[in-house]
């Protein structure tokens, strides 16, 4: 068995089962900040190119889930950027949920499966080292690129409203959590998958307001598209996706959003591209050339002219299959919070090629060490392994692939990070994460398992 904790093991397979079955050494450095030359562009021209090298292989199939993440997959398809770099046979393919997307990424897609896509973090890594396969089955990966940064909240029940669950849990939040506890009735969280972003967004705004999510809190597993369902039968309290689901139990009137992650970690990382190993290293260029669609595609997706015609893509049923309206707001960075407060910053909307940080695309290396830290935080993966985190990272995460598609494609070198880490993170209750000292960070913290 891996180094993985053998009860933690039993813990994440029975939920697959259910829903489908030392510090590190990076340089600290802010990353390059926004300049008036990196402005989005107009959508670049989709006729293929005649100067590029010809890849390997002209298709891969990539896997997605229905949340906002997903756009640059569905936009590089659906407006031809895949196309334009040769890769005219590229099938963007949805998951039932991310246990099925792990289980078709292992078979691969000459099994049937697909050979990578959107990932939440740190899924490629648990992935690598058969921490969350069946039978410990070891399948290499690399991460590849940033999809996009926010577009995610916290989701509440109706039944909760004037109880003081906002970003800070003021007034009577915590005597809720106190209250159902003591009545055997715990305050029941769901998230799309265990020990990856969306389980971790909501264990951070619960402990940071002094709640602990493992004795106060019943935390459930639920696939994106089945939350506002469950919701509606009041099977649990809460919920941290993506959006349209968290928007929409506001527009269908049967809860509110207490925060957007964007309110936790201002231009915090999200989900990923990862790819199988060995398809990347048996097709470089073809690797590059779906590199620079997706780029593309993220570079369109932020241009604030193409939201609307997003919105309608995104919708359709053979992608999301909501209504347009439900995804219209939040691509403008429009949030009724339905308790009152309204949020209108495109700032804190769902961004997928520049932040106010600076890169959303570039996969930090820095990032990657937080999640692994954080899983470290709530014992998902066992401390030990924090000495082992800088050796994983570079092996996993090929951010040089992506700066040498950057530099095929033509973005500008203010662009392009100079620096594997953004350096030190801030969090909104005021807590640091320095990626150089990252046990410092697990020191600070006031409520933890480690």
């Amino acid at each position: 068995m891996s180094s993985l904790g053998r009860s933690t093991r039993r813990h994440f397979l029975a939920i697959f089962g259910a829903t489908a079955t030392s510090s590190i050494l990076l340089k600290a450095c802010a990353g390059n900040p926004p300049t008036e030359s990196s402005a989005v562009n107009a959508p670049a021209d989709t006729t293929p190119t005649a100067d590029q090298p010809k890849p390997e292989v002209t298709k891969a199939k990539l896997g997605y889930i229905p949340i906002v993440e997903a756009a640059p997959l569905i936009i590089a398809q659906e407006k031809g950027f895949f196309a334009k770099y040769g890769m005219t046979e590229v099938e963007v393919s949805k998951q039932a949920n991310w246990g099925a997307a792990r289980d078709n990424v292992v078979i691969g897609s000459q099994g049937g499966g697909i050979d990578g896509g959107q990932w939440q973090m740190p899924m490629p890594y648990m992935i690598s080292e058969g921490k969350i396969t069946t039978n410990n089955q070891k399948i290499p990966m690399y991460v590849l690129l940033q999809l996009n940064t926010h577009g995610n909240g916290i989701a509440i029940a109706g039944k909760h409203k004037g109880k003081g669950l906002s970003t800070k849990i003021e007034g009577g939040g915590k005597a809720l959590f106190a209250g159902l506890k003591s009545a055997g009735t715990k305050f029941k969280a769901a998230y799309t998958f265990p020990g990856a972003n969306q389980e971790l967004w909501i264990r951070y705004w619960l402990a940071a307001n002094g709640i602990n999510p493992d004795t106060e809190v019943e935390l459930l597993t639920v696939p994106a598209a089945q939350t506002v369902a469950n919701m509606k039968t009041g099977t649990m309290d809460a919920f941290s996706t993506g959006d349209p689901w968290p928007y929409r139990i506001v527009k269908d009137g049967i809860g509110f959003m207490a925060t957007l992650t964007a309110e936790i970690w201002k231009d915090h990382p999200e989900e990923y591209l990862a790819m199988r190993q060995d398809w990347v290293d048996a097709h470089p260029i073809a690797t590059k050339a779906l590199l620079k669609g997706i780029m593309e595609a993220q570079q369109w997706c932020d241009d604030p002219a193409n939201r609307p015609e997003m919105a309608k893509i995104l919708s359709g049923k053979n992608y999301f299959n909501v209504p347009e309206n439900i995804l219209i707001e939040p691509l403008q960075g429009k949030y009724d919070m339905g308790e009152g407060r309204v949020i209108d910053d495109k700032s804190m909307g769902v961004l997928y090629w520049k932040d106010a940080s600076g890169s959303v695309s570039y996969p930090y290396r820095s990032h990657d060490l937080w999640f692994l830290v954080e899983c470290v935080r709530w014992g998902i993966l066992p401390k030990s392994e924090l000495a082992n985190f800088n050796a994983q990272i570079a092996k996993i995460n090929r951010e040089d692939l992506w700066k040498q598609a950057a530099q095929e494609l033509g973005v500008p070198a203010s662009d392009i990070p100079t620096s594997t880490s953004r350096g030190i993170e801030k969090f909104f209750d005021g807590v640091e994460f320095d990626p150089e000292n990252p046990q410092k960070y697990l020191d600070s913290l006031q409520i933890k398992k480690a």
